[in-house]
């Protein structure tokens, strides 16, 4: 049994899977298998990894009909034998020591059920300014105890940047196939499960950025998606329970977390909002007051859905002058 299984699915990624494969394989970690699944490409994607698994034993090549990335994935863990899973995409470049690195994490803190790294977006030329803030947020995320305070804000892990392990993975079910981010629906699961998360303070991964991404063309990975299972979770966890919440933000994101959570039996008591506009008025059938009234949401789970990054520091902090404790009392969402 090989020390470390890295799981990489592609589908027409002739381009580029070669690059990433060969990252994999020059690992200073070298007691690993390369599990690649060909999930049906129309392309040389499965003549390149053919000639990779001629040349190295560790590279494993498994066949897929083209069922999606949650199907791949599964269909080739199911060919990993090894206490921990990588995971790595068909177009980025894994840093040498990514996999040693990540293998320590995982060895020092048993709690751990994955880990991540810091990541750097490449071509510069495709990076917008929107991506570029997420990166610097999620770089800025290593400790366990960050990773929980912003896990509902964004998915705190990189998908092709994470190492799993095996057996945490195997009993949350592997991947879900449904109308959600299969990465994002893992995360919550794991964290739900009593596994923590952390990100190692390095640059493992260089990630690729286009116009094709996955995340950008699909309607699984929409905005509104992610509130959804947000909210699922919430309702499950946090908000198990409570049939009312206040919530921090009277804007788009306010109200979307209001509609998701009203499935679960959940309804907005009090929207705090800065806008003078609002205040005074009512929104989901619920009052709107200003700041200087957050007293009014003590002893309601509060959340804080608030989209700038710099609005949120100031709630943070106004929240804690007035004796609110995250996550006691509130929850930062996004």
């Amino acid at each position: 049994m090989p020390g470390a299984a890295v799981l990489l699915p592609a589908r027409d990624a002739a381009r580029t899977v070669r690059a990433a494969a060969v990252s994999i394989l020059r690992q200073t970690f070298r007691d690993l298998a390369l599990v690649a699944v060909d999930d049906g490409s129309r392309d040389g994607t499965a003549g390149v990894l053919a000639a990779l698994a001629e040349r190295d034993r560790r590279v494993l090549l498994v066949r897929g009909p083209g069922e999606g990335i949650a199907g791949a994935l599964n269909r080739g863990l199911a060919r990993c034998d090894a206490p921990v899973i990588v995971r790595m995409d068909a177009d980025d470049v894994a840093s040498p020591r990514r996999v040693a690195l990540q293998l320590e994490a995982l060895a020092a803190d048993k709690s751990l059920a994955a880990v991540g790294s810091r990541v750097r977006l490449f071509p510069r030329r495709e990076v917008l300014p929107g991506m570029r803030r997420h990166a610097a947020w999620l770089n800025g995320l290593t400790a366990p105890e960050e990773l929980e305070r912003d896990l509902l804000v964004e998915a705190p892990l990189v998908h092709p940047a994470s190492a799993i392990r095996a057996g945490a993975l195997h009993r949350a079910g592997g991947w879900r196939q449904g109308p959600f981010p299969e990465d994002y629906d893992l995360w919550l699961r794991l964290f739900e499960a009593g596994g923590r998360l952390a990100n190692v303070p390095a640059t493992l991964l260089w990630w690729r950025e286009s116009i094709e991404r996955l995340t950008r063309t699909d309607a699984r990975y929409a905005q509104l998606r992610h509130v959804e299972l947000k909210c699922a979770f919430l309702a499950r966890t946090w908000l198990a329970g409570q049939r009312e919440v206040a919530i921090w933000g009277g804007g788009p994101t306010g109200k979307a977390f209001a509609d998701a959570l009203l499935p679960h039996g959940i309804r907005p008591a009090l929207f705090i909002d800065v806008k003078r506009t609002r205040i005074g008025g009512q929104k989901r059938g619920a009052p709107v007051v200003g700041p200087g009234e957050v007293r009014r949401a003590r002893g309601l789970p509060l959340l804080v859905a608030v989209g700038a990054g710099g609005a949120r520091a100031l709630i943070r902090e106004q929240l804690a002058q007035e004796g609110f404790a995250e996550p006691r009392d509130y929850r930062v969402v996004s």
